[in-house]
Order: structure tokens, then sequence, then C-alpha cells
């Protein structure tokens, strides 16, 4: 399989791309667990169906040390006990922020509530930036059909 794209190859892109990637650098400052920040990226890439992002992310978290269970259960983590209440309300606020367009008014007010109940408002913030970062980032790989598969962690830096 090819992708449609070789965006890397394509000076606005690849800036664009840069650009985003640089994005994503702003989250290991945070005192959100990185862990956490890895389940919301697995799972808003599993939602969106982008092969890449959830090699990729899965990949990396195996490499800092999550657990196999818990990497293969993130799709069900409504029907896992591996996932403490701070990770289910971020994959909670993931799952909504993701999938705005099946809800009218967007992320339901229990929901966030249910997060900031676990969160400061930077670690919010933080959620918010990830979760609409990585649905940025699948959508790319989505439209032009990236190839998963071949990602080894710390590809990209």
């Amino acid at each position: 399989m090819e992708a449609r794209l070789n965006l890397m190859q394509i000076p606005g892109a690849a800036k664009f791309g840069k650009q985003l990637a640089a994005a994503d650098h702003t989250f290991p400052r945070s005192t959100v667990p990185g862990t956490t920040l890895e389940l919301v990226k697995i799972r808003a890439s599993q939602i969106n169906g982008c092969g890449f992002c959830t090699d990729m992310h899965t990949k990396e978290a195996a490499q800092a040390g999550e657990t196999s269970v818990r990497l293969n259960l993130i799709a069900t983590w409504r029907e896992a006990k591996v996932f403490t209440g701070a990770e289910r309300a971020a994959l909670e606020l993931t799952e909504q922020g993701t999938r705005i367009a099946d809800a009218a008014g967007g992320v339901a007010d229990e929901v966030w509530a249910n997060a900031a109940t676990y969160y400061d408002e930077d670690q919010l913030a933080a959620l918010v930036c990830a979760i609409a970062l990585i649905n940025a980032f699948n959508r790319l790989n989505v439209l032009v059909q990236q190839p998963a598969g071949d990602y080894q962690p710390g590809q990209f830096g």
C-alpha cells in the first residue's frame, strides 16, 4: 500500500506537518501523565480509523512501559477494569471530542464536569489541545491513506 501523497515531499504540506509536530511537543510540559496522553491519542485514532497514528502511539506507549493488556483494551475501556477514574474521564472526553458531529451539543456537560474532577484547568487545556491535535493528524493520514505498521518508536524525535 502506498500513500496517495507523500506530504513530507510537498513543501507547503511539509511545513504544515512540522508546525503540527511542534504543537505536539508542548504536551510533555503538561502535568497530564504521558500515559494518559497516549491513551487519548490511541482512542481518537481508533475512532477515526487512522492506522498510522494507532500504530505510532501504541508503539510509543509500549516503549514507555504501557502494558499489552491496557493497550488491547483501549477500544473497550468502558468494560475494562484496568483504567483509573482519571483515565476513563480522559477517554470519555476524547470520544465525545472526536465524535462532535455525532452529538448535537458536542461534549456533554456531565462528561466535562467528570473530567474537571480529575484535571485542573491547565490539564484540561492540555487534554483539549491533545484531542484536537490528534484529530488533525488522523484526518491528514486518513485522507492520504498513510500506510501503517512500519513506525519505529522515536522515529520523529
